[in-house]
């Protein structure tokens, strides 16, 4: 594997053995009768400004339209600017893909080192889109979380993009605070203290307790051929 989560090699060898996973460079042949396309691709810093650089995200947009033969829920992955998903949209609709598609926002809340496990169990699924067609894809591909009472909300697109930097940004101010508490607190090492404080304030790795939001008791069952670009 190019990256290094624990578990993972053997997630993803199990899965390609069991012919649920498997990997290619034929755009047209993979998005070809699926029924979700995950953008899941970099949006570095760019230099001088610091603006998130999108011209991966538009490139991949472009490249999956051309690519849908029928109507398919683009959905974004990637940490991207508020109004991305609008810019997606735009790039589809001049494509023109025979068959129709929806965007939609799919922020994703996972913490390096436990990857596996928080996609395993979540603490919620955070969806955005418009389209009622789109919601039932969605609602589809997430049943199994659904069945484990997973919170899945559904939203705007504009407000699945800001949850994500909302998630980030109230993250690093816990981790501040809770470092500056222990900074304060001189009578024990630092790492002890950050710990200590942590665990007595209740500061969770990541961002307080699970939101509610459930799909309605008539979500379909079932798997939805999805692909990633």
């Amino acid at each position: 594997m190019p990256i290094f989560e624990p578990g993972l090699g053997a997630l993803v060898a199990a899965n390609m053995a069991a012919g649920r996973l498997n990997f290619t460079t034929d755009l047209a042949a993979t998005v070809a009768g699926a029924e979700a396309v995950f953008i899941a691709v970099g949006t570095p810093s760019r230099r001088g400004d610091g603006h998130a650089d999108l011209s991966y995200v538009n490139a991949a947009a472009e490249a999956v339209g051309r690519a849908l033969s029928d109507y398919a829920v683009v959905v974004t992955k990637s940490t991207v600017p508020v109004g991305t998903g609008r810019k997606v949209a735009q790039i589809l609709r001049r494509t023109r893909p025979p068959g129709g598609f929806d965007v939609a926002s799919n922020p994703e809340f996972l913490r390096e080192g436990s990857a596996i496990a928080d996609f395993m169990r979540p603490d919620r699924v955070v969806i955005g889109t418009e389209g009622e067609r789109a919601q039932a894809v969605l609602r589809q591909l997430y049943r199994p979380l659904y069945l484990i009472e997973t919170p899945i909300v559904f939203t705007g697109i504009e407000t699945a993009e800001l949850i994500k930097y909302a998630a980030n940004s109230f993250l690093a101010t816990k981790i501040t605070f809770i470092n500056e508490i222990a900074a304060a607190d001189g009578h024990h090492p630092p790492a002890a203290l950050q710990r200590q404080h942590q665990a007595a304030a209740g500061a969770l790795p990541d961002v307080g307790n699970r939101p509610h939001g459930f799909p309605s008791e008539g979500a379909s069952s079932g798997t939805a051929k999805t692909a990633v670009a």
